[in-house]
């Protein structure tokens, strides 16, 4: 069964786009941590971060750091961090998280965006890449 980002991939679910390319998506997390919180995902299908083949990944790692620094220009905040956990959707995703403190890693205090933030939040890291 096609996991969420898979049918984000397709197009049947919308998402606030970020960046794409034939490989790989970027598309800001409905669910917060910081305005910005970006998801990478490869478009291919796959578990697990290490599960992926090395062109994979290291493409992943690329795509997902030119995201981080258009982020960092756009969001105003004191670093990008990255996490990948992966409990949560069975696709490889990578979160890039504007962070001012600690808190904002955590998981545990979210952000509350309406769709115009989004839109515009979107577009302007987008206009960074």
């Amino acid at each position: 069964m096609a996991s969420i980002f898979t049918k984000i991939i397709s197009g049947d679910i919308p998402c606030y786009k970020v960046a794409e390319t034939e490989n790989y998506l970027a598309f800001l997390d409905i669910n917060p941590n910081a305005k910005g919180h970006t998801l990478c995902i490869p478009k291919k299908e796959v578990n697990k971060l290490f599960d992926l083949d090395e062109t994979t990944y290291h493409g992943l790692m690329e795509f997902s750091r030119q995201v981080a620094i258009a982020i960092e220009k756009a969001v105003d905040c004191k670093r990008v961090g990255m996490s990948v956990i992966g409990l949560e959707v069975p696709h490889v995703h990578v979160h890039l998280i504007p962070l001012t403190t600690m808190e904002d890693a955590r998981f545990t205090s979210k952000t509350q965006m309406d769709k115009e933030a989004f839109e515009a939040t979107a577009q302007k890291i987008a206009s960074f890449l």
